[in-house]
């Protein structure tokens, strides 16, 4: 039996019947069409499923998308504004933060979550806040790059 949800994603909002059993991730790619988001292991290891919920990383494989009712979602589509990168996306293309590009929506997901939190990070704090994603393509130095680099332009433009 479906349900009704409500859900706001990248600033828009949603009304959709859904089975209780779908999962997030999904939802999002099925449902809403935003194939930004993608499902890797399926069981929360991977990190390239990772979204905001409500401003939180979160593993959206881990949740169904009847959790997200009445909240607020933000997958790596929203990032971009006006048809510009944000600071984050922009860092991982001029750095080659990826290769495969498959954890990258994830990777950028997080970067821009830690980045709200802490503006200024040191590498190790990167690190940590990365470790819920994984990439079998990179050494994760390019990455890590992007992220200060992000870090500098953001605390510019506040300037």
């Amino acid at each position: 039996m479906k349900q009704t949800i409500w859900v706001t994603i990248n600033g828009r909002a949603y009304e959709e019947d859904v089975e209780p059993r779908l999962l997030l991730s999904h939802f999002l790619r099925e449902n809403i069409g935003l194939t930004g988001t993608h499902v890797g292991c399926v069981i929360g290891e991977c990190g390239a499923c990772s979204i905001l919920l409500d401003g939180k990383v979160v593993k959206s494989c881990l949740h169904f998308a009847v959790q997200a009712d009445g909240r607020e979602v933000t997958a790596v589509e929203g990032l971009a504004k006006d048809g510009e990168l944000s600071p984050v996306q922009e860092a991982f293309v001029k750095h080659y933060a990826f290769q495969c590009g498959y954890c990258t929506p994830g990777m950028v997901i997080t970067s821009h979550a830690l980045l709200q939190q802490n503006p200024n990070p040191t590498e190790e704090e990167i690190r940590k806040a990365l470790a819920g994603n994984l990439c079998m393509c990179t050494g994760y130095v390019q990455i890590v790059e992007a992220v200060k680099d992000a870090a500098e332009k953001q605390k510019a433009a506040k300037r």
